[in-house]
């Protein structure tokens, strides 16, 4: 019998599949550092973010079979020296895509709105300071007619420039894949309508677009860093719903400082899941704790996409 250890958990419709094919499922979460042992009692491993399944542990684990990473990066896997190994390295990239370009816009709307903000000071200074705070929020803007600009133009990012196409917002994405196409959006009552899209240089979505949002796998240096902010419209809103390391935080910070950025929405920082404190207490920063994958129906997604290659992996 197939014993899978789901490290990070998963959810119980993907147990109930993996169980049903006749697998063994374990959801207790054992400690990075006696996985090397606990793991020899296994053939596959499941893992979210947490868990880190580096050369070391491969090597320690040669019973292991298969590796199954319930989301997208796979950052925290070495896949190229597992497969090397033999080992099956499957992942989830569609699964979370609509609930990571959701919370996106919850940043934007957040942001242009001062939300992050308000929902600080109501609590402290609404009973006193009700209209001074009324004045302070009196200068919010819409997103349509803005231009949302997309650094990673995959499945996630194309959902994000759905989202965004459907509030009326122009978009400009930036892809090393360049892509032209069509963005499919999905209307209530079945109706399906395509817009063309076709990406353009990073520099222009850099010079040109209202708002930036990051959709790029984990980078060795920073893809926003001073350089980029300086380039950028006067007033430019920031969101960061895909890897930490990304963006150069204290240039961020200055910038946020001086008004080049006039907000950033954050899900993903530097130091998780320490972030520094002059990010966790920015007036102007909107924040989450790397929830982007985190909904009901994404879980689900996720849970049952990733028991389906497994089953497919050990049963053809």
């Amino acid at each position: 019998m197939i014993k899978i250890l789901a490290n990070d958990g998963i959810d119980p419709i993907g147990k109930k599949l993996l169980e049903e094919a006749g697998f063994t499922v374990d959801t207790q979460t054992i400690p990075q550092d006696q996985l090397s042992s606990a793991l020899l009692n296994y053939d596959a491993i499941t893992v979210r973010s947490a868990t880190k399944v580096r050369k070391e542990l491969i090597d320690a684990c040669p019973n292991i079979k298969l590796i199954g990473r319930g989301g997208v990066g796979m950052d925290n896997i070495d896949v190229d020296y597992a497969r090397s190994k033999g080992l099956a390295v499957v992942n989830t990239p569609a699964a979370s895509s609509l609930s990571v370009g959701e919370l996106v816009f919850s940043h934007l709307f957040s942001g242009v709105r001062f939300l992050h903000d308000s929902n600080r000071k109501m609590p402290i200074e609404g009973a006193t300071k009700f209209n001074d705070l009324k004045k302070a929020y009196a200068k919010g803007i819409e997103l349509r007619g803005k231009t949302m600009g997309i650094i990673g133009f995959g499945r996630i990012g194309r959902e994000t420039a759905a989202i965004a196409l459907g509030l009326g917002m122009n978009v400009l994405a930036y892809d090393l894949y360049p892509f032209s196409g069509n963005i499919t959006l999905s209307l209530q009552g079945g109706v399906k309508v395509d817009i063309p899209v076709q990406t353009v240089s990073f520099e222009e979505v850099i010079a040109k677009s209202d708002f930036i949002s990051l959709h790029t796998p984990f980078a060795d240096q920073p893809i926003l860093g001073a350089d980029e902010f300086a380039a950028m419209k006067p007033g430019v809103g920031i969101v960061n719903c895909s890897r930490g390391g990304t963006i150069d935080e204290n240039a961020l910070i200055e910038a946020l400082d001086s008004g080049k950025v006039a907000f950033a929405g954050l899900d993903v920082f530097d130091n998780e899941p320490t972030p520094l404190a002059a990010i966790l207490n920015h007036p102007k920063i909107s924040l989450t704790p790397h929830i982007g994958a985190s909904t009901n129906e994404a879980q689900e997604r996720v849970g049952a996409e990733l028991a389906n290659l497994i089953i497919t992996h050990f049963k053809g």
